[in-house]
């Protein structure tokens, strides 16, 4: 038996809350009501909190019933709450369904697209895929030996100061660093693969460079290698116009210049006719009617050595291109950055690009 006077007047302000609560919900429209009224009944300082605290001045033998009773109430108090929460949702629901016109034609999904450089990276690939060139992949952490000295670059050459590369560990013989051109796949596959050889390698490539519209740390190339017998730099020549053909069109044009690369010996750049003006000259090839695309030459001997080949019997041409310069040259995009920055602005003009 509870005692008459305090207990039993917290017994009926207990099992009032639900009578108290069930009037306020019906008056309630909102979610922001409806959590407010939650609050107000069942939060930390709330009116059944508020009848809990004075559980301490019960008699030791009154405070289990009246537990009990609290706890029936608050379980109540909720499903209220639940109940009024389903509710207005089914309420949201009608409203929606009674605007809702079920004979208007619907909307398509918006699709997502590949990255231009993923696009621009795979149509290159796939021109010299028809030419008879395999796909050849490898590590974008590489060794010291493959990145810089098999390809006739010793250790006093410059590309391997600090400020052009990224070292991860150059405290050990064998070097540890991120690689700075796909030649180091060219390395691998010359030492694991049987001659002839004709593949190309598309990768992520890292230089310590700064940041702006023309240059970043991080991009990509697409670089290749042709090892065989009696291979000329006609050869080249032909498969460098035959690329270009069908990249920019069928009536471009190609121009060699004479340069240096230390894995080939002669070495040129390659400039394209401008696809733009179609040679005329316009501010995108700065009024000269060409535009470079990539680097090339026959493979040094020094080369063909480092990885085991007889000079003597083979030989071969390389050839690299940034694939950032191909798409910005394709598409006439004016700032590499673009294509790091994930706008979606920018990307969701390539949604048709195919």
């Amino acid at each position: 038996m509870l005692r008459r006077g305090v207990t039993m007047d917290l017994l009926e302000q207990l099992n009032a809350l639900a009578g108290d609560l069930a009037e306020k919900l019906g008056k309630i429209s909102s979610n922001a009501e409806l959590e407010a009224a939650r609050v107000d009944f069942l939060g930390r300082k709330g009116r059944l909190a508020e009848l809990m605290s004075h559980l301490r001045e019960l008699a030791p033998q009154e405070r289990p019933l009246f537990g009990q009773a609290a706890n029936a109430v608050k379980q109540r108090l909720t499903e209220l709450f639940e109940e009024r929460r389903a509710q207005q949702e089914k309420e949201k629901e009608a409203a929606f369904l009674a605007g809702f016109d079920p004979s208007l034609p619907g909307r398509d999904p918006r699709c997502g697209s590949l990255h231009p450089i993923t696009l621009a990276m795979r149509e290159v690939c796939a021109v010299f895929q028809n030419m008879g060139y395999e796909i050849a992949g490898g590590p974008e952490v590489e060794t010291d030996f493959n990145c810089f000295e098999a390809l006739n670059m010793p250790p006093e050459h410059p590309a391997r100061d600090m400020q052009d590369t990224f070292f991860i560990n150059n405290q050990t013989a064998n070097n540890i660093l991120l690689r700075t051109h796909t030649s180091s796949v060219q390395v691998r596959t010359m030492e694991n693969q049987s001659l002839p050889i004709r593949v190309v390698c598309p990768g992520r490539v890292f230089r310590n460079e700064a940041i702006s519209a023309r240059a970043h740390c991080i991009f990509h190339q697409v670089e290749g290698l042709y090892i065989d017998k009696n291979v000329s730099f006609a050869d080249l020549k032909q498969s460098i116009l035959l690329f270009a053909q069908e990249m920019f069109g069928a009536d471009t044009k190609i121009r060699m210049r004479p340069s240096y690369f230390p894995f080939t010996e002669p070495s040129a750049e390659v400039d394209v006719s401008c696809n733009i003006c179609k040679g005329k000259g316009c501010s995108i090839c700065k009024g000269t009617g060409w535009l470079e695309i990539l680097g090339c030459g026959m493979v040094d001997p020094n080369v063909l050595v480092a990885n085991g080949i007889d000079p003597e019997v083979y030989s071969g041409f390389a050839f690299g291109m940034g694939i950032e310069r191909i798409a910005m040259l394709k598409w006439q995009v004016n700032d590499l950055r673009h294509y790091f920055e994930n706008d979606v602005r920018f990307l969701k003009e390539f949604e048709t690009v195919l």
